[in-house]
Order: C-alpha cells, then structure tokens, then sequence
C-alpha cells in the first residue's frame, strides 16, 4: 500500500491479521527488507508493519537535502501509523537510523505509541547532551567508530564512493564484516546517496543545540556487542527514559539479518511484558556458606534467585531467605545438571549469572590419598564446575544476550602445599578452565570469572575430609581447622560481595581476603616463596 505524506509517498507493507500492531523501521543504506526475516517470525502474533523511508527502495524521495530533518520523518511515521492503526497505539522498533528518527517520534508529545525498540541508533539531543559532559574514553571511542559521520560532510566524495565503489561490494561488505548473507537491493546506489542528507541535515543540527527529549512510554534498548559503529552504553538513558530495559544481543551492527530470532523473541517479550526484568542468577552448592551469602547478596541487588545443593533442606532455606527457589541437585551427574539446566530455563528462564560454587574439600598427603578420594574430589570440584559451564553456558550461547559465569576457584590454586595435592589440583583445573572458558566465551558476550577465597568461615571445614587417618583423628581435624577459619573472621558474606562486584565489572580473577592476594602477589614476583610455603607442616 501507499501512504501520503507531505511531499513524498511511502512504500507500506503490512504482514498478518491480528494482534497488536508492531511497526519496524529500517535504517541507512538498507530498505523495508532488512526487517523480512524478523517479519516473518512476529507476523504468527502480531500485525507487522514495514515501510520503505523517504528516498529510498519504493518510497519517493523529497525535493531538497531540508527534506530529510528528523520532524519530517517523524512525521513520515506518524502518518503510517494513522494509516494502519487508526484507534489504537503501535509498538515500535527501530533499526540505525530507523531507531534514530523513531528517538524523534516517540519524543513528541502526544505521540501514539504504546513501546519502543532502540536497535544501534541513538537520540542525537539525547548524543549532545552526552557529549557536552567532557572528554572521557567512552567519548573518544564513539567518535572514532562515527568517523563516517565527518567524511559524509564532504562535498562530492561520498557520493562517489558509494556509486564507483561501496555500492557494488556492498554484498561482500556485508558478509566479511557482519557475518551475514543478504542481496542488496537494485536501488542501494542512489538510496545511498540520497541518504547522505539524513547526516547533513540533522547532525550538526541538533548536536549544536540539544533539546530535552523525554520518551515517556516503556522503552527497550538493544545493543549489539559486536557492533563496530554505535555503543548505547554510556548514555545517562535514565535521565530522558523513566521506564527503559537495556538489553544485549551478540551480534554485529545488522542484527535485524545476522540474528533475527533472538531480535524477534526480544520484542516479542517487550511488547507482551514492558516491567524491566529482573536478572536471574543461579547457584550451585547454594545450601549454606558462600552459596547462600552468595545467593542473598545477588536477591538483595535485586535479582531472581535459583539455588541448588545436594542437602534439599539447606537449598529451600536458602531460597526462603532470599525468596528464590530451590531443587536438590549432585552436580558430579552431568545427566542431573542437564536436566536441572533445562528444568531452570523452561521454569524461570535462561539465567543471566550462572555461580558454579558446590564444593568439598579434602587435605592429606599424596600417597595417603587413595584413588577413591581423589576422584570424589575431582568429581565434586572439577567435574562439577564442567557440567555447570556447559549445560548453563549452551543455553547463555543459543540465547544471544550474553550473561556471565562464576566459578569457585581457591587460593589453593596458586599456593602449593604437600597436604592438599587433590584439592588443590581440583582447584588450579578450575581456575584454568576459567581462563579457558573465558576466551571462547568473549565473543558471546559471556563473561567468565575465577573466584579465589582465601580462609574464609564456613561449614566447609566441619565436612571435609582427611587422608589416612581415623574417624576420631578426622573429627579432631576438622574441629581444629574450624576454630582457625573461625579466629580468621573474615566470613562468606564477603565473598559473595566480591562476586556480585566481580559479575558487574567482568573481572576474570578475583583473589578474596589478604592471604588470597599477597599469595598471587608471590607466585609471580617470589614463586620461590610459596614453594617454601609448601613444604610447611602445618600440623
């Protein structure tokens, strides 16, 4: 269908019968089609209405460079949306330069819009206002990756790159720095040009003279992590949008054709359920200590707490405390962890923060520890933390909007004794597989953390376990260790803050407590030190 609006006619397609009505809005050099794959998801459950904006695919291009200032294009909006839904609001989603002119829309007064989807296109007052705060390292980023913005300012030339060169490679351009396959439309060229305006008659613009832009309707912004052009991130958002939910989605700057299915299922959830979500954390070994410290420091930021441990009736204490939810779960099972994975995300959602925490300890030399106990150690610290990594971590992944896993590491990791070969080996695999997991993590926008606690006061000491000795020699040792831990008095609460922090700053390797610092210290300026340290008695 066509759409009248002042000078120009657009080009408006509307898929599906019934539903709330979703308006997609395109970005520069593409058109309408950009948004078919994710059309095609959405049209099941809502009108999905696309259009081509003025100069380009089948819309009419204006008269004059004027012709392309923000009030006209939302003006441009307004009209399609009086077209295809006359008596009741629309939700929007925009893409780049889509997202950037719907910032216009949905920040005047009166508009009919119900939410709003920002992908990688910022508000330009909302930019000039950002940008008058001072030169920081998030500034000085943004301008460079906006370096096009200054070359399009130039007479002439722009116009020519896009015809002699870009224009033709546009398919190839596409396909070796976004990762996606997409046939560029017959008139890319001319729109490209054309569409040199939109810079033109608006940056400048409005970067020069800011205006206060409020968007009082619920708005969702998505930021690709990937996306070599534009970063949200360090707009003060909160300061012009009272109900905004940021999101993150693992993709490069087109991720209306690289990841379609997610961008879909984001604004499908947006326009069903506008409440900014809580973040889902779960923990494991989440029955007492720093499982549950670590469980009622992630509630009391606000999160959804799942937590699960071996000893049920510790796990629903925990969850009573921190109103969460808990299951009985052995992590040495990886059957069990997959299930216990799957049975999360079907009932609560993929988690965002995933704290791979269940833990035993065990002391003794290495030739008094028998087969049998290092293999209980390594299938409780290390086989455990594996299982969690992977069944959490392909969920996180399939996703695509990021997350980050904790794992319990020790000081142990890096601070040798001759009483603690197996837990210290379990714990020294643990921290490499962070380290591991991390780097092929990265590009899912995963992070992936190390957590190294020195002696902290927990129950811990009371169950763990003692090479060649006898039952009463076990429980005087752990009596022992226990009144040490307890004297350290430095207890598992603050631990589970170091993690919370941790999580917020993607650190990868958090050594908790003095010792658990002054000992990384050691092992890389005086690993003789710690040797020495090793062939201590402590008995």
């Amino acid at each position: 269908m066509k759409v009248r609006s002042g000078e120009v006619e657009l080009a408006v397609r509307v898929r599906g019968t019934s539903g709330p009505v979703v308006v997609l809005v395109h970005g520069y050099p593409d058109t309408q089609a950009v948004w078919d794959r994710v059309a095609a998801l959405l049209e099941e459950d809502f009108r999905v209405v696309t259009y081509d904006v003025r100069g380009a695919g089948e819309s009419t291009a204006p008269s004059t460079e004027d012709g392309y200032r923000l009030e006209h294009l939302a003006r441009d909006l307004f009209a399609v949306i009086d077209a295809v839904s006359p008596d009741e609001p629309v939700h929007l989603v925009g893409h780049d330069w889509g997202s950037v002119q719907s910032w216009e829309a949905v920040t005047t007064p009166g508009a009919r819009i119900a939410t709003f989807t920002s992908i990688s296109g910022p508000c330009l007052d909302h930019m000039g206002h950002w940008s008058r705060r001072g030169l920081s390292v998030a500034h000085v980023r943004q301008f460079l990756r906006s370096w096009y913005i200054g070359a399009f300012h130039l007479p002439v030339l722009p116009a020519l790159f896009w015809r002699l060169y870009l224009a033709p490679r546009w398919g190839d351009f596409l396909r070796r720095l976004e990762g996606v396959r997409a046939t560029p439309a017959p008139t890319l060229a001319s729109d490209a040009v054309r569409g040199i305006s939109l810079y033109r008659a608006n940056i400048r613009q409005v970067m020069r003279a800011p205006r206060h832009r409020v968007a009082p309707m619920p708005v969702q912004v998505v930021q690709p992590t990937r996306d070599h052009y534009v970063r949200t991130e360090p707009l003060p958002l909160e300061r012009w949008v009272p109900r905004l939910r940021r999101r993150r989605i693992t993709a490069g700057h087109w991720a209306p054709l690289s990841h379609p299915a997610p961008l879909a299922r984001m604004i499908s959830e947006f326009v069903e359920d506008s409440a900014p979500p809580r973040e889902l954390a779960v923990i494991t070994g989440g029955g007492s200590g720093i499982g549950r410290a670590t469980a009622l420091a992630f509630a009391g930021a606000g999160a959804r707490v799942v937590v699960s441990d071996v000893d049920l009736p510790g796990a629903e204490e925990t969850a009573r405390l921190a109103g969460g939810h808990a299951y009985q779960v052995d992590v040495r099972s990886e059957e069990a962890v997959r299930a216990w994975a799957r049975q999360v995300a079907d009932e609560h959602g993929v988690p965002d923060v995933v704290v791979n925490n269940a833990g035993i300890a065990h002391a003794g030399s290495f030739l008094s520890t028998t087969t049998q106990q290092w293999q209980r150690v390594l299938d409780v610290n290390l086989w455990g933390v594996v299982h969690g990594c992977r069944a959490f971590g392909e969920l996180m992944v399939e996703r695509g909007e990021g997350g980050h896993i904790v794992n319990l590491s020790s000081v142990a990791a890096y601070l040798p004794s001759k009483i603690l070969s197996a837990y210290a080996t379990s714990k020294a695999a643990v921290f490499m597989l962070s380290e591991c997991l991390r780097a092929e993590l990265e590009p899912h926008a995963i992070g992936v953390t190390a957590v190294c606690p020195g002696i902290v006061a927990t129950n811990i000491t009371a169950t763990a376990t003692f090479s060649g000795v006898s039952a009463d020699e076990e429980r005087r040792k752990q009596d022992r260790a226990s009144r040490i831990y307890a004297r350290r008095g430095f207890g598992p609460e603050g631990v589970a803050a170091e993690i919370v922090r941790a999580v917020r700053r993607n650190r990868p390797v958090v050594p908790v407590t003095v010792e658990a610092k002054a000992a990384r210290l050691a092992g890389r300026v005086a690993p003789g030190l710690l040797r020495a340290f090793a062939r201590l008695d402590p008995s």
